[in-house]
This record gives C-alpha cells, sequence and structure tokens, in this order.
C-alpha cells in the first residue's frame, strides 16, 4: 500500500493507534482527525459529540485511497434507563460523526483510482445482546447507511465496508476487562476463547484498505472469535 494517502479518524488510541502503526509500516502516507493530538502527516482536531464541521486542510491532498471512522461508544444499559439523550449522543458519534467527515473527505476519496472506506460497527447488530438498545441501534443504522454508500459510490469506484468486531481488549472496553476475572469470562463467551485484540481488529481495516480487497465492497466482516456464528 506504498504512498497511499489515508484519513483516519480516532487514532489516538486502540484499534485507531494500531491500525495508524501498521499503514505507516506499509509505507502510506496517514492524516488523522480526532480530539488528541496525533503524530501523523497532518492532524485536524475534531469532536465527534460536538456536531462540529469536518474541514479537510488547504495543504492536504488533493487525493486520498482511504478513510476509516474509528470512533464509538459503549453505553450498556437496561433499555428503560436509557434516555433520549442517550440514543442521540450515539447515534451523533457513530452515525452522523461519520457522514461530517465522508462528505468532507469525498471529492478527494473520488479522484482516485479507486479508494476505499471503512466503518466500523459491532457484532450486537447480529446477535441478540441485552443492554445494547442505544448502540446496537447506532450502529445498525451505520451498516445500513454504509451499504447504501457502497452502492452509490461504486461507479466512482470507490468501495465502503464495515468492519464488526465483538468485545475488544482497548481503552474503550476497559471497564468491562478491568481484572483478570472479567478477562477470562469474557473470553470464554467466544468460541475462541478469548476477547479480540487491537491488532484482529486493524488487520481487518488494513485489509479492506489494500489492493488485495479491490473487489469487495458492500460486505461486513464480522470479526468475533466465532460468537456470531458458532455454539
Amino acid at each position: 500500500m506504498r504512498q497511499k494517502n489515508v484519513l483516519l479518524i480516532g487514532a489516538s488510541s486502540g484499534i485507531g493507534q494500531k491500525l495508524l502503526e501498521m499503514l505507516v509500516a506499509d509505507g502510506c502516507k496517514v492524516f488523522t482527525a480526532g480530539r488528541s493530538p496525533v503524530d501523523s502527516a497532518g492532524h485536524v482536531t475534531w469532536d465527534a459529540t460536538a456536531m462540529e464541521p469536518f474541514t479537510i486542510p488547504s495543504d492536504w491532498p488533493d487525493v486520498f485511497d482511504g478513510m476509516v471512522y474509528l470512533p464509538g461508544t459503549i453505553l450498556l444499559k437496561p433499555f428503560h434507563r436509557l434516555s433520549a439523550t442517550d440514543f442521540q449522543h450515539d447515534f451523533q458519534v457513530n452515525v452522523l460523526g461519520f457522514v461530517q467527515c465522508m462528505q468532507a473527505i469525498l471529492p478527494r476519496l473520488k479522484k482516485a483510482d479507486g479508494s476505499s472506506v471503512v466503518v466500523f460497527s459491532t457484532v450486537a447488530t447480529k446477535i441478540g445482546l441485552g443492554f445494547h438498545a442505544s448502540i446496537s441501534s447506532a450502529k445498525g443504522a451505520l451498516e445500513g447507511l454504509a451499504l447504501s454508500l457502497a452502492s452509490e459510490l461504486a461507479p466512482s469506484k470507490i468501495r465502503v465496508n464495515v468492519v464488526a468486531p465483538s468485545l475488544t481488549d482497548t481503552p474503550l472496553a476497559s471497564a468491562l476487562l478491568n481484572t483478570p476475572e472479567k478477562l477470562e469470562a469474557a473470553g470464554k463467551r467466544h468460541p475462541l476463547q478469548r476477547v479480540g485484540s487491537v491488532d484482529d481488529m486493524a488487520s481487518a481495516a488494513r485489509f479492506f484498505l489494500s489492493d488485495g480487497a479491490s473487489w469487495i465492497t458492500g460486505q461486513c466482516l464480522t470479526v468475533d472469535g466465532g460468537m456470531s456464528k458458532l455454539k
């Protein structure tokens, strides 16, 4: 993937940080956006929760080969305790934030001779998981949006795909995995007997960005240790 220009939204920690490392090692020129500064080819401070406009700096390249949208939320509550504000927050971060970034970068993705967009969903859209009503709603909307965009943008040679992880050992999930007992119990819920790693998820996104996935679009790759398909 040498010399590709890629935009990562949310690369300061977890999966995004690992993906940044992988792409730089591959020879990509990686630009980033998010709340925390990142050592990259160029960075924009931007907050997915604030409904702020996303603007591409004038000194960034005219052509981008890929974009990955990584911001996410884990708000797990019984349905009766979820407020409208909770649903709005999850929808803003997971869906509308992506819309803002995608609309800003789209003209530059169209100038590439084939480009790739990757978004992150959750295994909870594939199987029923209690206390996931808000996040499942938002990620389900994101998957529907990605599929629609894959169809609409195919004539422009823009591929749009989804990575849907199960529970992954990241800072976002730290409250769920902050003791050895919790980590072991979470691992045992997966057929492969462990939770996901940032390497697992970043590798999936890296594949979708690569030329090896040049004939793949409109797909959702569930990276979940077998949870959604096996008993």
